[in-house]
């Protein structure tokens, strides 16, 4: 038995991790599914982290723990698992799923997009700068990547659209010294996730690739789990 913490995008809700919680359960696998609501105001980082290590300390779960990230939680992933080396929880793993990896300087989640994609960190510093908030995808934007019509809507309504001084926060960033304190792994769904995946080799770490888009885990939760358990497996 594996248990996994999924940390959801400070972007998005938990309904961005679709049927896999269910399905690591069904195989034997105890999934702690985080969902974040109070990181609104700034520090947005520091309150995220914060709530999730307080849900995770509410749900109790058996030790060791696999930290799973999506997306741009992945940047915040080394603070969650200093919450719970703090709180004498074993963390055996860090898993970026189509996730950022973090950087070991004072960063903000723009710089950290504009190496993994330069035109589009371009492109997003133009939207913020107008005024105006990301994400604000709709259902149709969402179509290709997410195909059961309920399943899209709930993503599409749960999505936490930001302004610029959520992209502009330095973020908290991990001394080489202390992060990784447990093995790590990168499984990438999305072409936009490439950099990441590039960088994870170069540190040694196991990557896997598998087509599905970014919300891979609402379009073939099945084979997402699979290949989620087989790189656990190798950390």
């Amino acid at each position: 038995m594996v248990t996994l913490v999924l940390a959801h995008s400070p972007l998005t809700g938990p309904a961005a991790w679709g049927e896999l919680p269910d399905v690591l359960g069904q195989h034997g696998h105890v999934a702690v599914v985080l969902d974040v609501r109070e990181d609104t105001t700034p520090p947005f980082a520091v309150r995220y982290v914060a709530e999730a290590a307080a849900q995770i300390a509410a749900a109790g779960p058996s030790p060791p723990l696999h930290l799973v990230a999506h997306s741009g939680a992945g940047y915040l992933l080394p603070q969650l698992g200093f919450t719970q080396r703090a709180a004498r929880r074993a963390v055996r793993g860090y898993v970026f799923l189509d996730a950022g990896i973090p950087a070991p300087r004072p960063v903000t989640r723009l710089d950290l997009l504009a190496t993994e994609d330069a035109v589009m960190a371009r492109q997003l510093e133009a939207l913020l700068a107008s005024g105006r908030r990301f994400p604000s995808w709709s259902g149709d934007d969402l179509r290709e990547l997410i195909p059961d019509d309920e399943l899209r809507a709930e993503v599409a309504s749960t999505l936490r659209p930001r302004r610029r001084d959520f992209f502009t926060e330095v973020l908290p960033f991990p001394s080489e010294l202390d992060w990784p304190d447990a093995p790590c792994g990168l499984l990438q769904t999305s072409p936009a996730y490439a950099g990441p995946a590039r960088s994870a080799r170069a540190r040694g770490w196991p990557v896997l690739e598998r087509d599905g888009g970014h919300f891979a885990s609402c379009a073939d939760p099945e084979g997402v789990a699979r290949d989620l358990l087989s790189l656990i497996g190798r950390l």
